[in-house]
This record gives C-alpha cells, sequence and structure tokens, in this order.
C-alpha cells in the first residue's frame, strides 16, 4: 500500500509540476479548473498511510514547491516505464489545456520558424509602405527645410521632418485622444495599424485570433518629448494647465499599451529604451517571445518625434548634426569624405512578426523569414564607438551563430552608417572583417534618404530590408568615398540589382548598444 500510494502521489506531483508551468500562461478561467482538478486528484488519488494524507493536510503551495522541485528526482525511480510515458502524455493534455501548447508541425525540440507578414511606416514619405519603398528605390531624399517650428536661431535648420500638415491619424486613433497624445504615438499606432491592414489582419480575422498570444513591442528613444515640453511651460504659468494626461504620455511604454488597448491584444506587451539601437532591440526581443512558445504573432518596431526645438537643440549641443542647410537632401551622406554629421528623421516603423504555422493556416502572405540576431555592450564609453570595433564584431558573430547562418551567406547589409565621422568607419571595419570576402556583397544606409529616426530609426531600416525583392536602394551623396571603403561593396547613386541570400541590418546607440538582425527568403 505504502508504495502505490508513493507511486500515485508522485504522479500528481508531477502533475502539479507541469501545471504550474502552465499557469504561468493559461488565464484565470484555466487557472481555477487547473487548480480544481489538481485538488480532486489529490483527494481521490492518494490513499494508503497516515503519512501520506498528513501530507495532503500542509501548506498547498509548500506542496507544489516540492512537486515542482523534487518530483522526478526523488523519486523517479520506482516509477516504471510505461507509466512514466502515460504521465508524459497526460501532462501533454494538460499542458494543451491551460494555453502552454506547441505549434502545430513543429516536432519538439525545433526551433520554430518565424516570418514577416506585415509593415506598417510613418515616415517623412508618408504612411504608405509601398510608396517609401518606391521613394527609397528612386533614390529621393525625404530630407528639407524645417518648417513645423521656428529654427532660425539654430545652426542645424533641415531634418526628415514629417510635416504638420501631411500627417493625419483618420479614423486609427480616437480623435479626442489624438489630440492629447504625443506624436510618436500617433506615428506608432498608425504604423501598427497599417501593418495590420498590410498582413491581412481585418476585423473579422482579428476575431479569430488568440488575443492572449498576441503581444505588442515597439519602443521609443525619445519618448513623448512634445509633451513634456508642453508640460514644463504649462507648469511655469500653473500646475492647473497641465495635460491631466502628461506623465503617462511621455513614459515610453506607453504606445505599446495604448495599441494593445485598441487591439485587445493580452499577449506579452512593453517597450524597450536602448538608444538608436531600440527598434532593433525590440524586434529580435518580439521574436524571442514567439520562440519560447509564449505568443504567435507579435507587433514590434520602434518610434520616435524629437525634431523639436529641445530635441533639436540637444543633438546640437553634442555637435552631432550636419550644418549643411544650404543643401538639406546632400546632407546625409554615409561614409563620404565630407559628410559633418548626422541629419535628424522622424516616424514609426512596425513588422509582423507571425509563427511560420500560425501564418499558414490563415493564409497570410509572407515577405521573408526572420532568422535571429544579438545584441552586445561597447562598454566602452557613453556616445563614442568602440575604437576597435570589438562590441559590434561580436553582435555580428553571435548574430550569425544564433541563426545558424554562414558569413558567406551574408550579401546584403542595411548598415547604422549615420554620416557621422567616426561611427561610420568602425562599423565598416567590422562588417569588412566578417563578411568582406563575399564577392557579391552590398552595403548601403537608408539613413542617406531619410535621416536618422533615433529610436524608430532600426525599424524603420528593417522596414526597407524587409521589402528588399531583387533590388537594393542607393547611398545618396556617396560622391568622394572614404579610402578605406570598397566602392564594389557600397551600392552607388542608383538602385542596383541583388538576389539577397540572407540581409542583415545593424543598429547602435549611445550608451555602447550593438543590434544586429537577419533576414532571409522565405523558402517554404
Amino acid at each position: 500500500m505504502a508504495a502505490t500510494s508513493v507511486r500515485l502521489l508522485t504522479r500528481n506531483l508531477e502533475g502539479l509540476a507541469t501545471d504550474r508551468a502552465g499557469w504561468r500562461q493559461g488565464d484565470a478561467s484555466n487557472r481555477k479548473c487547473c487548480r480544481q482538478a489538481c485538488q480532486q486528484a489529490l483527494t481521490t488519488q492518494v490513499v494508503g498511510k497516515a503519512g501520506s494524507r498528513n501530507l495532503l493536510c500542509r501548506d498547498k503551495g509548500d506542496l507544489h514547491r516540492k512537486g515542482w522541485l523534487q518530483g522526478e528526482h526523488v523519486f523517479g525511480s520506482e516509477v516504471e516505464q510505461p507509466e512514466r510515458q502515460r504521465r508524459l502524455a497526460l501532462s501533454s493534455r494538460s499542458a494543451r489545456k491551460v494555453g502552454c501548447r506547441a505549434s502545430a508541425g513543429v516536432a519538439p525540440g525545433e526551433k520554430k520558424r518565424i516570418v514577416v507578414t506585415g509593415l506598417g511606416v510613418v515616415s517623412c514619405y508618408g504612411t504608405d509602405v509601398n510608396h517609401f519603398y518606391d521613394q527609397l528605390l528612386a533614390g529621393k531624399s525625404g530630407i528639407t527645410h524645417l518648417e513645423n517650428f521656428d529654427a532660425a536661431a539654430y545652426p542645424t535648420k533641415i531634418g526628415g521632418e514629417i510635416k504638420r500638415d501631411d500627417f493625419e491619424t483618420g479614423d486609427y486613433i480616437n480623435p479626442k485622444m489624438a489630440r492629447r497624445m504625443d506624436n510618436y504615438i500617433r506615428y506608432l499606432m498608425v504604423a501598427g495599424k497599417k501593418s495590420l491592414e498590410d498582413a491581412g489582419l481585418s476585423t473579422e480575422v482579428m476575431e479569430s485570433l488568440d488575443k492572449a498570444r498576441c503581444g505588442i513591442l515597439i519602443g521609443s528613444a525619445m519618448g513623448g518629448m512634445q509633451i513634456f515640453t508642453d508640460a514644463i511651460e504649462a507648469l511655469n504659468t500653473n500646475f492647473k494647465r497641465m495635460n491631466p494626461f502628461c506623465i503617462p504620455f511621455v513614459c515610453s511604454n506607453m504606445g505599446s499599451a495604448m495599441l494593445a488597448m485598441d487591439l485587445g491584444f493580452m499577449g506579452p506587451n512593453y517597450s524597450i529604451a536602448t538608444a538608436c539601437a531600440t527598434g532593433n532591440y525590440c524586434i529580435l526581443s518580439a521574436a524571442n517571445h514567439i520562440w519560447n512558445g509564449e505568443a504567435d504573432l507579435m507587433l514590434c518596431g520602434g518610434s520616435d518625434a524629437a525634431i523639436l526645438p529641445i530635441g533639436l537643440g540637444g543633438f546640437v549641443a553634442c555637435k552631432a548634426l550636419s550644418k549643411r542647410n544650404d543643401a538639406p537632401e546632400k546632407a546625409s551622406r554615409p561614409w563620404d569624405t565630407d559628410r559633418d554629421g548626422f541629419v535628424m528623421g522622424e516616424g514609426a516603423g512596425v513588422l509582423i512578426l507571425e509563427e511560420l504555422e500560425h501564418a499558414k493556416r490563415r493564409g497570410a502572405k509572407i515577405y521573408c523569414e526572420f532568422l535571429g540576431g544579438s545584441f552586445t555592450s561597447d562598454a566602452h564609453h557613453m556616445t563614442d564607438p568602440h575604437p576597435e570595433g570589438a562590441g559590434v564584431e561580436m553582435c555580428l558573430q553571435r548574430a550569425l551563430e544564433s541563426s545558424g547562418v554562414a558569413a558567406e551567406d551574408v550579401n546584403y547589409v542595411n548598415a547604422h552608417a549615420t554620416s557621422t565621422l567616426a561611427g561610420d568607419l568602425q562599423e565598416y571595419k567590422a562588417l569588412h572583417r566578417a563578411f568582406g570576402s563575399n564577392a557579391d556583397l552590398k552595403m548601403n544606409s537608408t539613413k542617406s534618404l531619410i535621416g536618422h529616426l533615433l529610436g524608430a530609426a532600426g525599424a524603420v531600416e528593417a522596414v526597407a530590408t524587409a521589402l528588399e525583392t531583387g533590388w537594393v536602394h542607393p547611398n545618396l551623396n556617396l560622391e568622394n568615398p572614404e579610402p578605406l571603403v570598397d566602392n564594389n561593396v557600397l551600392v552607388g547613386g542608383q538602385k542596383e540589382k541583388l538576389d539577397i541570400k540572407v540581409a542583415l541590418s545593424n543598429s547602435f546607440g549611445f550608451g555602447g548598444h550593438n543590434s544586429s538582425i537577419l533576414f532571409g527568403p522565405y523558402k517554404a
């Protein structure tokens, strides 16, 4: 009787361990059902001597901990193989019941495949993703003189600005709320909902999704700078004049949160702020939630709206900006010897990452496959890159290793290249060491056309990378290339044909944040 009691108790303890894992992911009703089932099983199945009955009387939390920490380790030797297999089958059914499920078509232990099924963008080109791509291929600069505020007193008067009269939220945001929001939230929500439209996720299709397994991870490096500025101005008069939403709308997580409220997405939802590497950090982190089985679909990317007096003034104080005010379209010139700093941009980029089998079941169009990436830190300086490019090179190598991609297969790089004196060359050196032997390697910088979108840069450039189908966009203003660079590697002033095998997109940020992400053509 005692041995039987031990075996039965072991069975229930191991079941509790599985259920405990499920509780973290199941909803409240599932947790309640799971709890009731476990209590019933313990009450009806555990019989025997007083020792077994007394164990049931202990604190339930302690019982769960003992099962989680000790179950198989302590009692495993007494469990026969057929019984073990039966328990595993039961555990599998229990896990599925509470939402801890494996995707159909994915073998146990096999890494899930992730594809890009939707793209949304807000930029100086507008809000249409196809127009955005066409403008890039045509080599049309979006950098102009600033118009949304008077920049006459600033040494820099240009940027990749979204003109106030050219951007409308339309039906994408409640008009009353839109008037109170910071632009970074407006851009984020419009780009996010545009990506849903692009993915064919209509209202009817959305109703069929398991929204507990849909999440949003869209970051912002700068957050609500306009709201913060307005609040300071109001405070100088009277605190009662402050926007009642000023605190939440300043927070960089609020864009993701408000988009989730509109969509009803209850999966992972937060934002990351790693300066100008924010977009890539969000994309790779979103993919990790899918690989970890926590989500089937993730909206991810970045948004920033910092072309404001405080933003412009701050970067002017850093001596980081180009002063080529007489020819705005010539100001952003990565790898050119005459570059004199970067050009600010603004906007948002959103990608929909989706587990492959989930995408196939709903008949989604697929742009490309997301292969993986990596993050590292320079641990060197607040604003300057590591002089040897050590952090960047390590990031590239780790991205290849984690994605299972061979260096020789990477033949396109959308570089971070911001048009700064030190940054462009340090990145180029690291890329050349990693991929310089690839005969058909091509490299360009989207920033040469639209400027540097800060926390949105990586996301908007990932959109451009995902859209590259047989063509790569030009590098503008590469008139006098640095002697160190290979002109055969850098794309020239016109778009070029390229059969992309694997594409890499880099983003780096103040604080020494490095990120590299990889995309490849989708193959069934």
